[in-house]
């Protein structure tokens, strides 16, 4: 018999389907892993605006993990919308009785119609609680900025920022740079000890349609952790599932505001 590699996102559901859960469990599929869900927050949102959260209850939260990871297992897990300090520590708690390796974490704090999805008192515990079980977080430069409690506005802020990160005791930081202006997108991977992080760059894509483009990142780069792949490869490969993604859902409508990227870009168009 054969079996299926499996990836487990932990994050909040997104009414319209372009970020959250459901782009993870697109995302994971896309790329050939079997997709699990535990959800952290019900969201009322489309392409424009998110309208309403609804928190699970951080006990409903643990009783997902365990009936998960108790059964079914994973190889790697994707963590998105945390909101509260007691959900971050049950998430921990639970990751860490499981002894969950490949954990990617990206800490969503802002949607991209602007809505605050994470309290002000989370971001301590998810530096705590969180960051130093990660084998890779993905913050952007608004979320570096307040993880570190300073401006990140520019390149040269933008290197120091990811050496400071890499001192929270994650394995890995990838600072994405999509917030710099000009005609490319430069992201930084600091792996381990390295001072010096590798340049990752990409074309940028003159779409509005970016909606999810951080949580496919972070889905697409658990997927590949999943598959095997060591983390540089697992962030190249991600980088790449997502330029395509948003290369072809440029030429989609959908909505009034940001619609999504294109997950099934290889399989349909």
């Amino acid at each position: 018999m054969k079996t299926y590699k499996r990836a487990l996102t932990i994050a909040g559901s997104d009414s319209g389907g372009g970020a959250g859960i459901q782009a993870d469990l697109k995302t994971f599929s896309a790329i050939g892993c079997f997709g699990m869900s535990v959800v952290t927050a019900l969201t009322a949102q489309n392409t424009v605006a998110v309208t309403a959260i609804q928190p699970v209850p951080p006990e409903f939260i643990t009783s997902q993990l365990d009936a998960v990871l108790t059964d079914i297992g994973t190889d790697a897990v994707k963590i998105g919308m945390l909101h509260s300090p007691d959900v971050i520590q049950a998430v921990a708690e639970a990751l860490r009785r499981h002894a969950v390796t490949n954990i990617v974490l990206d800490p969503v704090m802002v949607a991209k119609s602007g809505d605050k999805l994470l309290q002000d008192d989370a971001v301590a515990a998810l530096k705590t609680y969180l960051v130093p079980m990660a084998d890779v977080i993905t913050p952007n430069l608004p979320e570096a900025g307040v993880l570190l409690d300073c401006a990140v506005t520019t390149e040269k802020e933008m290197a120091a920022a990811g050496r400071e990160l890499a001192q929270l005791g994650c394995r890995a930081v990838l600072l994405k740079g999509g917030h710099l202006e000009g005609t490319r997108s430069p992201d930084l991977l600091y792996v381990g000890a390295a001072k010096d992080p590798l340049h990752l760059e990409a074309d940028r894509i003159d779409t509005p349609n970016s909606h999810g483009t951080g949580c496919t990142l972070s889905s697409a780069t658990a997927a590949y952790l999943a598959l095997g792949r060591p983390i540089e490869a697992a962030v190249r490969e991600a980088k790449q599932y997502v330029l395509q993604a948003l290369t072809t859902g440029a030429g989609y409508t959908l909505g009034h505001g940001h619609g999504p990227v294109h997950h099934f870009h290889a399989f349909w168009d």
